[in-house]
């Protein structure tokens, strides 16, 4: 059976029969035609308004039809380069959304995304009363003030729903929060009325992202536990441009790649838990994972804050003759 974001693909490039030579154009002159742009955006927005609008008069309306198929087009034509399938192993997911993001994690370290656009499979997951089947991930370059943004397209049972999160001086938790006040606004502007208050409208919106950004948050860290089982040995790596008789070009993959994450960790949690809870006069109680970051390098030169998920840690508690739990 082939996969969402692969009928996702195949149905983009039957809508768009001339996108990828005019993505190929695109990435040609990047830097010379057209301002450059960081190694991290494969092609920034403004590029495929461009290429879905096909030549379309500025106002009419092919160009705001253009506008809203941006998002659809940056996210899945990214994808096609690469294709990377993320699948998280239940109990690590479980566990990376109900570890906190409210502490200093700045939002740089999204830039470092494995590659230019990643689809993560959610099975069991919803977005507004919706089944969630997965996600696209990517980062955009605004062309016009050079600000950086992660955009996820959201492959949900009513259709494909893009959200942007802002990246800049602030902290993962405010990214968050800023996301959720945009919504806010919007909604206020379409004349809803927040039956439960705007502050419930706020936590309801932060709690229905976070378990979006701490999968992706996982996947940019240090040491994230990637797997391939048909390629074990073969890292993931952006693919190289080919010169041709046409100039230098990139070519998709024959097929997706499918990527284990974090296996290990789940087997480990599993096993632990099932040991301990087997043991007589034992109980197993989670020391709550968390994220730990510092930062490195010269105080008034370029530093870089290196980070990493510390997994639940099992700790003994031993019960007296009183029933009483002790450490």
């Amino acid at each position: 059976m082939i996969s969402r974001p692969l009928a996702h693909l195949n149905q983009t490039s039957r809508q768009f029969p001339k996108i990828w030579r005019n993505v190929d154009t695109f990435r040609q002159v990047k830097g010379s035609d057209l301002p450059d742009w960081p190694s991290w955006c494969f092609l920034p927005m403004a590029a495929w308004v461009a290429i879905a609008s096909e030549g379309a008069e500025f106002g009419s309306y092919k160009m705001v039809q253009a506008a809203s198929d941006a998002s659809r087009l940056a996210a899945i034509g990214t994808w096609r380069y690469t294709q990377g399938i993320y699948r998280f192993d239940e109990d690590l997911a479980k566990a990376l959304i109900e570890t906190r993001l409210d502490g200093k994690i700045p939002t740089d370290p999204l830039l470092r995304l494995p590659e230019w656009c990643v689809y993560v499979e959610t099975p069991r997951h919803k977005w507004c009363g919706a089944t969630l089947y997965g996600f696209w991930a990517h980062i955009e370059h605004d062309i016009n003030d050079g600000r950086p943004e992660l955009r996820f397209l959201l492959d949900t049972e009513k259709g494909l729903i893009p959200q942007i999160l802002h990246i800049g001086p602030w902290t993962i938790h405010e990214a968050m929060l800023r996301w959720a006040r945009e919504l806010e606004k919007e909604a206020i502007q379409m004349g809803l009325v927040f039956s439960r208050g705007r502050a419930e409208f706020i936590r309801t919106c932060t709690l229905a992202i976070q378990p979006l950004l701490s999968m992706v948050l996982y996947l940019c860290s240090d040491e994230p536990e990637l797997k391939d089982r048909n390629s074990p040995d073969r890292g993931v790596c952006l693919p190289q441009p080919k010169r041709t008789q046409k100039g230098w070009r990139l070519f998709p993959p024959e097929k997706p790649r499918i990527w284990s994450v974090g296996c290990n960790t789940g087997d480990n949690l599993r096993r632990e838990c099932a040991k301990r809870a087997g043991e007589d006069n034992l109980r197993p109680h989670f020391r709550h994972a968390h994220w730990h970051g510092y930062w490195s390098g010269p105080q008034d030169g370029e530093r870089k804050f290196s980070f990493k998920w510390r997994s639940p840690v099992v700790v003994e508690w031993k019960v007296d003759e009183e029933g009483t739990f002790t450490p």
